[in-house]
């Protein structure tokens, strides 16, 4: 994979990370043990089998509390810390830097990327609290996990579409907030 397909590959697995923490993780860690990516050495551990199944079974735990009222927005307060961390483990898994300097700005932008993706996604969610008595956080939920398995997916088969796709989620949650935060305030 060349250095563009890298980035690109970074970029949509640190977005979907701004929507769910562990989901992207477990995601590149299955596509390491099925061969459609190869880590950097310093990351191959996330192909290891234990890793496989650790990230999977939490993957369903942030899956699954999310969908429960009050909960969910706990899982968001907590997660201030952890998509920052996953985005930033994503992006070591993903890209083979020059150096480990550059490893590490890249981890950092690929940090703050899922952590501006959290803060809007956590105010689409809490406008919808407002709004509808957090009757529609099961749905955004839902929502939001469809758009990190088809970004994610899509970016081990072909990058850069995928960051396109992250680009337009980007795009379509921000739109989002800015009509909800009109709705109420009207």
């Amino acid at each position: 994979m060349d250095a563009a397909a890298q980035y690109a590959l970074a970029y949509a697995l640190t977005t979907s990370a701004g929507l769910r923490a562990i989901l992207p993780l477990a995601l590149l860690s299955g596509a390491i043990r099925l061969g459609l990516t190869a880590p950097p050495p310093a990351f191959d551990w996330l192909g290891s089998p234990g890793a496989a199944i650790v990230l999977a079974v939490l993957a369903v735990v942030e899956l699954l509390a999310d969908k429960i009222p009050v909960l969910d927005h706990a899982l968001h307060v907590v997660q201030v810390l952890t998509k920052p961390a996953a985005a930033a483990i994503l992006v070591g898994g993903a890209v083979h830097a020059q150096s480990h300097t550059v490893l590490a700005a890249l981890m950092i932008v690929g940090a703050l990327n899922a952590l501006g993706v959290h803060a809007v996604s956590s105010g689409v969610r809490l406008g919808s609290t407002a709004t509808t008595a957090g009757v529609a956080n099961p749905l955004l939920s839902v929502m939001e996990d469809g758009a990190v398995v088809v970004t994610s997916v899509t970016a081990f088969f072909a990058p850069i579409l995928a960051a396109a796709l992250a680009l337009i989620l980007v795009l379509i949650v921000v739109v989002t907030v800015r009509a909800v935060y009109r709705r109420v305030k009207a």
